[in-house]
Parts: C-alpha cells; structure tokens; sequence
C-alpha cells in the first residue's frame, strides 16, 4: 500500500472513531430506554385504603447524602433539615439514612475498597455525592434523595418497580431522585463503569456531569438496556416522568427546593446548551464535515510531501507544456 493510503486510512479511522463517540454523546440527551411512566399512572396503579396485591419490591429506606465539603462540619443548613423532614413525617414507618462524609467513606473502604482510591482522588467533592448514592442503593436499595428535594406524600406506591429513575423530559436523565433494589445488576454495570469514565473533561460541569453525574449515569442506563439482561422485557427500567416546566404534570410525590450548591463558572453554559439542543445539533454536523475536509487536506499534504522526499514529482494539473507555450 502506497504512504499516502496508509496516512488516508488512519485519518478516516480517527475520524470515524470520533464521530462515533460524538453521535454516542448526543444521543444522551434526547430520547432514552426504559419505561417511561408518569407519576399519576403510579399513584393510580396503588389504591387508596386497601392492600396492594402486587409484590413490594423496594426496601422501605430513604437515604440522602449530607457532606459539608466547605467547613467540614454536622451542621445541616436549616431549609435543608426543614425539607428533609417533610420525608421523615410522610413516612413514619420508614428507615431514614442520613449519610455523612465520615459514613459514606466507610461505606466504601469496608464493602467496596477496590474504589476507595477513585474516591478519595475526585477533583470535586460532590463526585463523591454522586459516587456513593449509587453504592449505597447497589448495598442497601430504598430511595435515594437529593437534600433539596422533599416529599409531599406517603412514597409506598413508588415501591412496586425494581429500579427507577427520574427524567426531567428534556436532556439527559436525572440522578437526584433513584430507586432500587439492593444488588439490582444495572447499580453494578453503574458502579463498575465509574473508574473507566473518571476522566478531567477540561470543563467542570462537563467533568462532573460525564464522570460521575447525570450524563455518566444516562451512558450506563442507556448501555444496561443494550445488554442481554437489560434487553428484556421484564428486566427494562423505569423512567418517572418529572418535567418541572410550566404547563405539564405537576408532581405530586416530591418537592425541588434551593440546590445548586455545586455551580461552576461554567454550569450556566451547559444549562443554555441543554435549551438550544437543535442549534447544537446544527452546529455539531457543521463541525463534522469541517473536521472531515481538514482531515483530509492535511492526509493528502502529508502523502505529498511524503513523495516529495521520495523524489516522485507531482504531475501537473492540465495538459502538458508544449513547444511554443508562453513561459
């Protein structure tokens, strides 16, 4: 095979590899796998005053994650305790797990120390938020909540599905609000990829988001569904549908209180993007092509200078010079 050949097959193999992962990250944000199931469909699907005759799948546990990653202290602030409460008082007979930096750690070095190290090294604190929900509900099961988030009635009808998420309907799914059954095999595809996608993606949002946040947890659930156990049809997950826009459902198990307390520089960025994804998706395609000409010009350049060395001359364009041609 000639050396421009060998120059022209690796630059269409890079660039098919990049596209691919391209049309892979895009995909995270439209529509996804699973079940989608909306929270009235739930709610009406458990009668009121009477015995559900479907198994109870869920642990009744609700866990939330509390680490003061500023001052390093117990102290909860007080809207946050006051919401967290509304959970404990929907749900006496519940347990409730408050998880602090201090048990959260132990939580993993005592039962998953083959990550203890990923852990210790994340660039920001709340990776290891993020991180050790999902350990916890691969351990414990039960539901899982975000500190701003609070509960507006009884969660038992929620207990029915084996593993649930919850999308916002728009971009990629939500990990603030989760469910499951201990040791359900989508938390240990999810827990086992969390090394493999622990990478500084330059952007903080995007490094949050992508190595351990929301998208990381969309890239999984997406994977889940193309593996022989998730592919069925009885082991497909659910999605509960929670749009926080204007004009839609409104919830009716959960409260979204003041958060934020992990905004970067750069959050409002992404945040525009995820409003103005077919702008996006535009200007991506356009990047595409640009990076396939380039590519291109610069194989055919380097398989030009590499006959140059070799003493080959370029064949003119046209026909050849002539007697009598003008110089």
């Amino acid at each position: 095979m000639r050396p421009r050949n060998y120059v022209i097959v690796a630059v269409v193999l890079v660039q098919l590899f990049l596209i691919s992962r391209l049309v892979a990250f895009i995909q995270l944000f439209f529509e996804h796998s699973g079940i989608a199931i909306t929270q009235n469909e739930i709610a009406e699907a458990h009668p009121a005053g009477s015995e559900d005759s479907r198994p109870q799948l869920i642990p009744k546990i609700i866990h939330q994650v509390f680490h003061d990653w500023k001052f390093h202290n117990q102290t909860m602030p007080s809207d946050w305790d006051e919401v967290r409460q509304t959970c404990i008082n929907s749900n006496r007979d519940w347990e409730y797990k408050l998880w602090t930096e201090q048990s959260s750690r132990e939580l993993i070095e005592t039962h998953y120390p083959w990550f203890l190290s990923t852990y210790d090294g994340y660039k920001f604190p709340v990776q290891r938020v993020d991180a050790v929900r999902y350990f916890i509900l691969l351990k414990y099961g039960g539901i899982y909540l975000d500190l701003d988030n609070g509960c507006l009635r009884d969660l038992t009808p929620l207990l029915y599905y084996p593993t649930w998420t919850t999308d916002g309907g728009r971009g990629a799914l939500s990990n603030n609000i989760l469910a499951s059954i201990p040791n359900h095999p989508f938390w240990i595809l999810l827990t086992n990829s969390l090394i493999p996608y622990n990478y500084n993606y330059l952007f903080p949002y995007v490094t949050i988001s992508y190595a351990s946040g929301q998208w990381f947890e969309t890239a999984v659930w997406q994977a889940y569904h193309k593996t022989a156990a998730g592919s069925s049809p009885e082991n497909r997950l659910h999605r509960i549908m929670m749009d926080d826009r204007p004009g839609v459902e409104p919830w009716i198990f959960f409260t979204q209180e003041r958060g934020g307390t992990w905004v970067n520089w750069d959050n409002y960025l992404f945040l525009w993007i995820g409003d103005h994804l077919l702008l996006l998706g535009v200007g991506l395609c356009i990047t595409v092509a640009f990076v396939w000409w380039a590519g291109m010009r610069c194989a055919r350049w380097c398989s030009e200078r590499s006959n140059e060395r070799k003493g080959y001359a370029a064949l003119a364009r046209g026909r050849p010079k002539r007697e009598g041609d003008d110089v």
